[in-house]
């Protein structure tokens, strides 16, 4: 092999006209007689590898005709810039090495279902849709981090194995800790109240765990959640807070994975909206919207786009399914093949979503004040929006005991959730806290909680309390909204759910 420089694929804009050498795996390749055209891929990107007879020796020209997907490999040539060739360069090959020959490669461009990839998720992940998802994951981690970071807030690391609870009881995942029952934590928030009263502004940032028994897209019994904890604001400063932290990461995103967005198929131009300030409703005003006739117009129009989309896609699947029995080369029945996945899942997402419609629109009609906003709720709501809504002062008793009564009106709180548009739902769920020592030993009691569990957590209340509060973003939430995902187990690496864990 030729002597060259060792590069990566992202670094190819910067070697036009020199010889490199790439490291990687064969991704896909396609022959048309004396020229391949192998798709590498390196962890950094894509990219297109043109192969001529004549130029490497024909027994290597040979070998490389037989790789297997996902052979490991380096590979030698010129680049050239290519604005048809994926990543916009490619590279005019004059030498290569197998490094190690992979054989029937179990993930095919055919169709696999969702219980065989995630029992191969280990593999899964070198699909280009997971590494375009695990990409923007760590840009949405870093801001995060930037974000808190920048502000004055400091880091506290919240313990993972808990005596009491912070939500509900029944989410709660026991623990034999040496003998005593301890469970896994469903957030830091208790903990960074007392944080806050020491640094002022503070944040947790790590794994928060969930029994609750849902198999929706939105659940996960194990998830990442990032909590700022502030001492001396209100709920006024939370929201400005919460909108000006998720506009951050927005833009941390579109500014560093717009080729990750596009090849998703995000909405760019939605997320490009998401700037203050964002819409504000109470509950109150949120009930209203459910349960007038603005709601039922909107669903009953949103189903006539439903049926007209289910028209189109049947159409599509048809036309591809009469183009897959005739004469094609291998390259162009799995092309067909790998279209016609994505056109039956929206199929199927489609045929659900109008199944769904008619009892959403029932739910939403028939909703009673004082009741927690469900999923179809949430859902509603936010593809009323085009751009994130807070919804304040949800009824006192379907919230948190810890969230601070409203002085003014004492049957609701002062909380807020924030909902992602296009009905992707709850990225955030925040509040003032109760910062009174009786009432939040009353409240403590009302929801039959052992007091003796929370007296470190009153004392917070006896010396020197202060106005203060906080709220939790789901990662995975806030990332299937970036990218259009439609299931949350497809933003993170190893998903944990209720029904399923693989590996």
């Amino acid at each position: 092999m030729p002597n060259s420089n060792k590069t990566y694929i992202s670094e190819l804009k910067n070697n036009v006209g020199g010889e490199v050498t790439l490291s990687g795996w064969l991704y896909q390749a396609r022959s048309s007689g004396k020229i391949q055209f192998l798709i590498v891929r390196d962890g950094t990107g894509l990219c297109q590898c043109v192969v001529e007879k004549g130029k490497i020796a024909n027994e290597l020209f040979e070998q490389l005709k037989h790789l297997g997907q996902e052979s490991s490999l380096t590979i030698t040539g010129t680049v050239r810039a290519e604005e048809r060739s994926v990543g916009g360069y490619e590279l005019a090959v004059t030498g290569a090495e197998i490094i190690s020959p992979a054989v029937d490669y179990p993930i095919t461009p055919k169709s696999h279902g969702i219980d065989f990839l995630l029992k191969n998720r280990h593999l899964h992940l070198r699909s280009q849709r997971q590494w375009c998802i695990g990409k923007i994951r760590h840009t949405v981690i870093d801001a995060i981090r930037r974000f808190f970071n920048d502000n004055g807030f400091t880091l506290i690391d919240t313990p993972i194995f808990t005596a009491a609870a912070g939500e509900e009881e029944q989410t709660l995942f026991e623990a034999d800790y040496f003998g005593t029952p301890m469970y896994l934590t469903q957030t830091g928030q208790l903990h960074l109240e007392a944080a806050a009263m020491s640094f002022g502004k503070v944040y947790c940032f790590g794994p928060t765990f969930r029994a609750e028994k849902s198999k929706t897209r939105r659940h996960l019994t194990e998830f990442w959640m990032v909590e700022p904890e502030v001492a001396f604001i209100d709920l006024a400063g939370l929201l400005e807070l919460a909108e000006n932290f998720v506009s951050f990461i927005v833009t941390h995103v579109l500014q560093n994975n717009k080729g990750e967005l596009e090849t998703l198929g995000a909405d760019i131009d939605t997320l490009e909206k998401t700037k203050p300030p964002f819409y504000r409703l109470t509950y109150t005003e949120a009930v209203d919207i459910l349960t007038g006739r603005k709601t039922q117009d909107f669903l009953a129009e949103q189903l006539k786009e439903l049926q007209s989309q289910k028209q189109q896609t049947e159409s599509k699947i048809a036309e591809l399914e009469k183009q897959q029995a005739g004469q094609l080369k291998q390259w162009q029945r799995d092309k067909i093949a790998a279209e016609l996945i994505e056109l039956r899942a929206d199929l199927a997402e489609t045929n659900t979503k109008i199944e769904n419609n008619p009892k959403h629109a029932k739910l939403a009609a028939e909703f009673q004040w004082g009741k927690d906003l469900g999923g179809s709720d949430e859902t509603i709501i936010s593809q009323m929006h085009d751009k994130p809504v807070f919804v304040t002062h949800y009824p006192k008793k379907a919230k948190a005991f810890y969230m601070k009564t409203d002085r003014d009106n004492d049957k609701v709180v002062l909380n807020f959730d924030l909902l992602a548009p296009a009905g992707f739902g709850e990225i955030i769920g925040g509040s003032a806290r109760e910062d009174d020592y009786d009432l939040l030993v009353k409240r403590i009691a009302e929801y039959g909680l052992d007091v003796e569990n929370y007296l470190w957590y009153l004392d917070l209340r006896k010396y020197g309390s202060v106005p203060h509060g906080g709220f939790g973003l789901g990662v995975e939430r806030t990332i299937a909204w970036l990218t259009g995902e439609k299931h949350i187990r497809q933003c993170i690496a190893f998903p944990r759910m209720m029904d399923k864990v693989y590996i």
